[in-house]
């Protein structure tokens, strides 16, 4: 129950495109970009991320699995600058020479980054399909097996952020239940010691009325007693004067 529940949640967060748009994603395509402003070819892949999140996975993503450091990030997130590069790095997976590694992330909507990988051996000989086939073959593989790790991080972090959301949610349900039962019993308990109020209020007003008739009794043999008082005191006074 729990992992349908889960399920359901990372559908409604992931946000499932139709699957024309959806074939446009993790797909590495041959493209270009404007460096040094000269159009230079290169492999370009969308993820559904954030290019923030793009740009930082893609460089752990590379230092892990091809140990090719990318420069670019400055000190601190000053000094940032658009595309990333490793100078000269060996990349066996591409070529057996050293080549100029460069890469940029774009975001074309809020929730969707843009790769782009190219590189070069030198400063004027890029990597192109025509002349250097087998290693931009190579390159377009690098990116297409990162467009994979990235789509399967993605997911289990929505997976991941699913299943938080959904303890939170079991948390909350089992506080407002425990909530519902403590006023339940608070509500059971007042309504006790209402009806017991009630009950001493009539006691009360009972014992006032009948209070109030013996007020009324006792003032009466107050006077009575004034009288007889006065009395036994005029009888003293004359018994005095003999």
């Amino acid at each position: 129950m729990k992992f349908f529940v889960s399920t359901i949640l990372l559908a409604s967060l992931l946000g499932l495109s139709a699957p024309k748009a959806s074939a446009q994603l993790y797909e590495a395509r041959t493209s270009s970009v404007n460096f040094e402003k000269k159009e230079r070819d290169a492999v370009k892949v969308q993820i559904e991320a954030t290019a923030a999140w793009t740009r930082d996975f893609w460089q752990s993503w590379l230092k892990d699995t091809y140990n090719i450091r990318l420069k670019g990030d400055g000190v601190l997130g000053v000094g940032k600058k658009d595309v990333l590069v490793a100078k000269q790095t060996p990349a066996s997976s591409v070529s057996g020479k050293l080549i100029d590694f460069y890469s940029m992330v774009t975001a074309p909507s809020d929730s969707t980054s843009e790769l782009s990988v190219f590189a070069a051996f030198g400063p004027d000989t890029f990597l192109n399909p025509d002349k250097t086939p087998t290693e931009f073959a190579a390159l377009r593989s690098m990116a297409q097996s990162f467009a994979g790790a990235a789509r399967i991080k993605a997911y289990k972090e929505k997976i991941a952020e699913a299943e938080k959301q959904l303890k939170e949610a079991e948390k909350e349900k089992e506080r407002l239940q425990k909530e519902i039962t403590t006023l339940e019993a608070n509500t059971t308990s007042n309504l006790a010691r209402i009806e017991a109020l009630k009950q001493t209020n009539i006691s009360n007003a009972l014992k006032a009325r009948e209070d109030s008739v013996k007020l009324v009794t006792n003032a009466q043999q107050m006077e009575l007693r004034k009288v007889q008082l006065q009395k036994r005191r005029d009888r003293l006074s004359a018994l005095d004067r003999k």
